[in-house]
C-alpha cells in the first residue's frame, strides 16, 4: 500500500471519515494534516457511532498509529475531551501522537474570531467561531504557542502573558471586549499540558521513519479543496490547505513520497456557511437532500446547503490534487429521485466555459448548465458490487466519473462500513 492522501473534492463534509477508516484497515499510521475542530468525521461501526474533531479517523484499528501533525491546529480542551470519550469506549489511545510543533488555539482566539465575525456584519465569512482563523493567523504572525511549549508549564506562562498584552489591547481597544485573565489561562491549560505531554513528539521524525521501513501510510485531510485558503472561493474559505499538497506542507514529509490520491465528493454537492453555491437547491428538492443525507454539521450541528453535483468544480479539483482514483459518497440518498442533474460547464457574461474561475466575483455570475438523467427508485443500500445497482444508476456514476476524468474506485452506498461497493481501476 503506498503513501495515500485522502482528500475532499467539494466543500467538505463528503464523509472522508468512512473511507479514512476503510483504508485504516490495512494501514500502519494514518496522519491528520490540517485544520481543527472546525472540522469533523463520522464514522459508523456496526451501531456505533463515532464522531471525531481533531483526533485521526484511523484511530479505530488497534494496528494504526494515529498522528496529529504540525499542520493541525490544537484546542487542548476539544482534543483531551476527545481522547477520553475514546478511551471510555474501549478505544486504544496509547498509539496517538501528537506534534510538538503543532499550533494551540487560545481563548484569545475563540473570542477574537467572534468578535472579527461580529465586526463583519453582512459580510460575514461564517466561521464555527472556534477560534481556528486567528490561531492560524498567529502561526503566520508569529505569534502562536505551539505544544512544545504547552507541555512546559513555566514556559507556557512566560509566553501566555508575552503574547496576551498584546491580544489584550486589541480585544479591548479595537472591539470593545473584556480582557481576558493570564492566571485563569495558564491554570486551565496546564491540566492540559500534563494530559498531553506523555503523547507529544517530533511527528515529522516519526512520519520519515516510518516512510523510510516502508509503512503503509494514510494522510487524512479535513474540509474539502474548495475551502483552500489559496485554491478555494476566497474569502469563504477555511485557514489552512485541505489539498493533497497540504499533506506535505503539514507533516514535513516530502512530497515524492506520496504517490496516490484518493479524492473524495458526495454525488451531490452541500456546503456549510456563507459564499457563492453554483447548483445550491433552495427550494423542496434541496430540503429533500438534507434529510434524507443527514446533511448536519459533525462538529457544529448546522444545516448544510445542498445542491446538484458540479462536474466543474470537482474536475478543477481533481486537477489540483493530481487524483489518481476517485471515491463517490451517498449514492443512496438519490434514490427516488425522479431526475438527477449535473452542472458540466458555466455560463458567465454570456460566454460557455468548463474551467472553474478562482476570482470568486466572477463565479458568483456563474449560471450552471446541466446535463438532466432520469432517477431510480430501487434501494441501493444493500448493493455491494456495480452489477447490483439499477442501469440508471450505473450511469449516472459512470457520467460523473467521465466528466472529472478520474476513475471510480469505490461507492458509497450507507454510512455503515460495509456499505461500500469497490470498483476496479
Amino acid at each position: 500500500m503506498p503513501a495515500t492522501v485522502v482528500v475532499g473534492l467539494q466543500w467538505g463534509d463528503e464523509a472522508k471519515g468512512k473511507i479514512v477508516d476503510f483504508l485504516s484497515e490495512n494501514a500502519d499510521v494514518v496522519v491528520r494534516y490540517n485544520g481543527g475542530n472546525n472540522a469533523g468525521h463520522t464514522v459508523v461501526v456496526g451501531d456505533e457511532v463515532y464522531k471525531f474533531h481533531t483526533v485521526p479517523a484511523g484511530i479505530l484499528h488497534d494496528s494504526v498509529t494515529a498522528v496529529i501533525s504540525d499542520g493541525v491546529v490544537i484546542d487542548p480542551a476539544v482534543l483531551c475531551g476527545e481522547v477520553s470519550a475514546l478511551a471510555a469506549r474501549g478505544i486504544n489511545t496509547s498509539k496517538l501522537r501528537i506534534s510538538n510543533a503543532a499550533h494551540i488555539i487560545m481563548p484569545w482566539h475563540k473570542l477574537l474570531d467572534q468578535l472579527e465575525e461580529q465586526h463583519r456584519g453582512s459580510q460575514k465569512i461564517g466561521t464555527t467561531g472556534r477560534g481556528i482563523g486567528p490561531c492560524y493567523q498567529d502561526k503566520y504572525g508569529r505569534w502562536g504557542l505551539r505544544v512544545c511549549d504547552l507541555v512546559d508549564e513555566e514556559r507556557f506562562a512566560a509566553r501566555v502573558r508575552e503574547v496576551l498584552g498584546y491580544k489584550n489591547s486589541l480585544i479591548t481597544k479595537v472591539f470593545g471586549g473584556q480582557p481576558l485573565d493570564a492566571d485563569a489561562i495558564c491554570r486551565e491549560y496546564g491540566e492540559f499540558g500534563r494530559q498531553i505531554a506523555p503523547l507529544a513528539c517530533d511527528t515529522s521524525h516519526l512520519i520519515a521513519s516510518e516512510e523510510a521501513k516502508g509503512s503503509r501510510i494514510v494522510f487524512e485531510g479535513a474540509h474539502g479543496s474548495l475551502l483552500d485558503i489559496d485554491h478555494g472561493t476566497y474569502p469563504y474559505v477555511t485557514s489552512s490547505h485541505p489539498i493533497s499538497g497540504g499533506a506535505a506542507i503539514g507533516t514535513g514529509l516530502g512530497p515524492r513520497a506520496i504517490d496516490d490520491v484518493i479524492g473524495i465528493a458526495k454525488v451531490y454537492t452541500t456546503r456549510v456557511g456563507s459564499g457563492v453555491f453554483m447548483t445550491e437547491l433552495e427550494g423542496e428538492e434541496g430540503e429533500v437532500i438534507r434529510q434524507k443525507g443527514a446533511e448536519f454539521g459533525t462538529t457544529t450541528g448546522r444545516p448544510r446547503r445542498c445542491g446538484w453535483f458540479d462536474a466543474v468544480a470537482v474536475r478543477f479539483t481533481c486537477k489540483i490534487n493530481s487524483c489518481s482514483r476517485l471515491a463517490l459518497i451517498k449514492l443512496d440518498v438519490l434514490t427516488g429521485m425522479p431526475t438527477v442533474r449535473v452542472a458540466t460547464a458555466y455560463d458567465i457574461n454570456g460566454e460557455r466555459t468548463t474551467e472553474f474561475p478562482q476570482d470568486t466575483l466572477v463565479l458568483e455570475k456563474a449560471e450552471p448548465v446541466f446535463e438532466e438523467f432520469p432517477g431510480w427508485d430501487q434501494q441501493v443500500s444493500e448493493a455491494r458490487k456495480l452489477s447490483d445497482l439499477p442501469a440508471t444508476a450505473r450511469a449516472y456514476i459512470d457520467r460523473l466519473s467521465t466528466l472529472v476524468d478520474v476513475p471510480v474506485w469505490a461507492i458509497s452506498v450507507g454510512e455503515r462500513r460495509d456499505q461500500t461497493i469497490m470498483v476496479d481501476v
